[in-house]
Formats: structure tokens, sequence, C-alpha cells
């Protein structure tokens, strides 16, 4: 009997481990400088992330991002809250110690050092035996298609190889977690794409391991992350699935941030499940109406909102077509796969923008006709006080 006695606590603590999330930011805070000329660069943070997920850190410069990374891999101290890893409090840990596998923009390799001795590096400062540092080096070099340059030298090697190196190095650790400091935004648009699907595939060739990936840039964002923290001032603004983020931001500075969505001051007229009848300016249109975030009221008669509409919604024809309301084009801008209008629209309070797919020569104050969508977009709270301001800046901001 004795033997099951003293084997349960340590298979409940087994259990537990297993069911704590890879990383865990707990309400942390850093500040730097004292006094009146402290600055704050992150506040009351609170995030989690599971094993195998991967989460992006999404925000515009001085957000607050590239800091919740630093006080997650050690490279700042947090001045409030704490730090956990796998159940484990790292927050008072040097980097060293925490397992931890970092990619930065700027690569960081040695640059007297070739390839092989670049990944081979941080086994030894984890102190691998030295038979195992062979293989290690080569199956990471393996899993980001550099296994045939292991002797060259760093400045041997174009920049989108140069990243993946400096991906193979932070993965011979074998970390359980792996932290990405706007890895490609060093490189050029075409070595972008390219290397964007490569971290696509090694997403699916790492099942296990937790992935925190910080980018000021949508596109990234949508195309690798399970989910999207938003971030903006230092706090954490929303946090969600990415398709759940696109298709109903619950924020102003969501909507605009992630894809420059139209934001169309209205009232709320009628509701119907999630369905509302909302008048912007002199028109009445249906408009989704989901359940607003905790702590908010349902949606009601004469509530004040925003219409969430996505540019490549509207669509720009003739001024003779069935339900098309007359729009005078503002400005136009050819973006390669699409034409961006900025257009000011008969009976709505706010200039409307839309994406045209390719290039739509229409001179500027034209009249065209505009139609949106049958349900024209999603209803999102109004925004209050320094929001409502960073909202109206940014509602034209760019995809």
């Amino acid at each position: 009997m004795s033997a099951p006695t003293s084997a349960g606590p340590a298979s409940k603590q087994s259990s537990s481990a297993a069911t704590d999330p890879a990383i865990v930011f707990d309400r942390v805070g850093v500040d730097y400088g004292r006094g009146r000329k402290t600055t704050v660069a992150l506040a009351e943070f609170s995030l989690r992330v599971a094993a195998g997920e991967t989460v992006a850190l999404l925000g515009p410069s001085g957000s607050g991002k590239s800091t919740a990374l630093k006080a997650l891999a050690g490279f700042v101290r947090p001045t409030s809250g704490r730090v956990r890893l796998a159940g484990r409090d790292v927050t008072d840990l040097s980097p060293a110690k925490r397992g931890i596998g970092v990619v930065v923009q700027s690569y960081a390799l040695f640059p007297h050092m070739r390839v092989a001795e670049n990944v081979a590096f941080g086994l030894r400062s984890h102190r691998v035996p030295r038979g195992e540092i062979g293989p290690r080096v080569r199956e990471a070099l393996e899993m980001v298609g550099m296994a045939d340059y292991g002797r060259r030298l760093p400045r041997e090697l174009s920049g989108g190889q140069q990243q993946r190196v400096a991906i193979a190095r932070a993965l011979a650790i074998r970390p359980a977690v792996l932290l990405l400091d706007e890895p490609l935004a060093a490189l050029d648009a075409q070595l972008r794409q390219s290397m964007l699907t490569e971290l696509q595939q090694l997403r699916k060739a790492l099942p296990d391991t937790a992935m925190l990936y910080v980018t000021h840039d949508q596109a990234e964002a949508l195309a690798l992350a399970d989910r999207i923290a938003v971030m903006r001032d230092a706090r954490l603004v929303d946090v969600d699935t990415a398709e759940n983020l696109w298709r109903r931001p619950p924020s102003s500075f969501t909507a605009a941030f992630l894809g420059g969505a139209n934001l169309l001051p209205c009232t709320v007229k009628h509701i119907t499940g999630s369905v509302a009848l909302v008048q912007c300016g002199e028109r009445t249109l249906r408009a989704e109406a989901p359940k607003p975030g905790v702590g908010q009221l349902e949606w009601a008669p004469d509530d004040e909102g925003l219409l969430c509409v996505r540019p490549h919604t509207v669509q720009i024809g003739s001024t003779n077509e069935r339900d098309a309301v007359l729009g005078s084009i503002v400005s136009s801008v050819w973006r390669g796969s699409v034409t961006r209008l900025h257009l000011d629209v008969t009976g709505l309070p706010v200039e409307l923008t839309a994406d045209v797919p390719g290039h739509v020569d229409t001179a500027v104050g034209a009249v065209v006709g505009v139609k949106l969508p049958d349900t024209a977009g999603v209803l999102i709270p109004a925004p209050v006080g320094s929001e409502s301001r960073s909202a109206g800046a940014s509602s034209g901001a760019t995809a």
C-alpha cells in the first residue's frame, strides 16, 4: 500500500505540469526610469499560450509587444507581475536558464563563426554532451533547409539564409517555447513571402512547441497565428482567433488596425437576433450584431455604435445600377492587385474606402455607383475617450 501512496503526489504533479500553459504572463508590467521620467513600456499584461499554439503579438511601434517578449525571454526584468513557463516561475531566472529559443530581426549571428558553429553555440551554452552536438546541429539545419551550408560564414549567405540559420540555432536546443521578434522585417518582399511559407511549414513540424510571434505586419499575423493579441499603448487591447478578430472585431482599434476597416458612426434602430438595422447618416443598413464583450450590455435600440465595413466588400460600378448610390472619388491609388479608392458617398457621414480588383483608371472627382453588401458589416461598440481619438486616426489605416 505504501508504493501507491508515495507515487500519488508525483503522478498528480506530472499531470498538473502537462496541463499547465506553456507560457503565462500574469499582470506583467515593465517601467523604465523613475518619478516623473517613468515610461510605462508594458502595463498589466496577462496572456496564456498553450503548448503547440502560435500567438502573434500585433501592434504599432511602441505598443509594448517587443517588451512583452523581452520580459518572457529574461532580457528585461518586470517591475510587477510574474512570468511562468509550463507552470514554473521564471521571473527571476537568467535568459540562459529559461530554455527558450529566440529569433530576432537582426539575426544576431556571430560573423567569425561558420554556420554549424553558430547553430552549435546554444548547445554548448546548455552543456549538451559533445557527442550529441553534431547530430543536433545537422537536425536543426535540415529543418530549415540549410544542411548543405554548415561550412559557410554568415557573410556568404543571403538575408533569407541568415534568418534560416538564426531559426536553426534557436531550434537546436529543442525549446518548448520559441520567440520570434519581427523575424521577417529586414527581408525584401519576395523573401518575406518565401520565409512566411517556410514558417508555416515549421509550425507543422513542431506540433508541441509554443510560439510567440511579434510583428506589426497583419498579413504575417493572419497567416501564422492561431490567436492574435492586439496591443496599443503598452496594453493588451483584444485577443482572439485570427478569424474572429477579422470577421467580428470587438473594438474600433482592432477593426482599423487589422485590415484598415471603414468605421461608420451609426445608431441602432432595431434588433432581431444577431441582425440589426442601423442608421448611418441618411442611410438605413443591415448589420451583423454579435454579442458585445464581457462587461458590455446587449445591443438595444438607440445605442450608438460603429459599422465596420471591410474595403474589399464595397462594389464600384455604374451610376445606373440597381441599389447603387452616388459616390464621388476623392482619391485613387493603384496598389498592384487592387486599386484603393476613397469616396464621398451620398448619405454617409464619413468617407468610404473601397478596394477594387485590378488597375481602375478613374479620375478624382468622377461620380460612380457604390453598392454595399446586403449585410453591410459588423456592429461594434463606439469608442470612448482616448480610444475614440485613436480610432479616428486609425480608420484610414492601410491593409
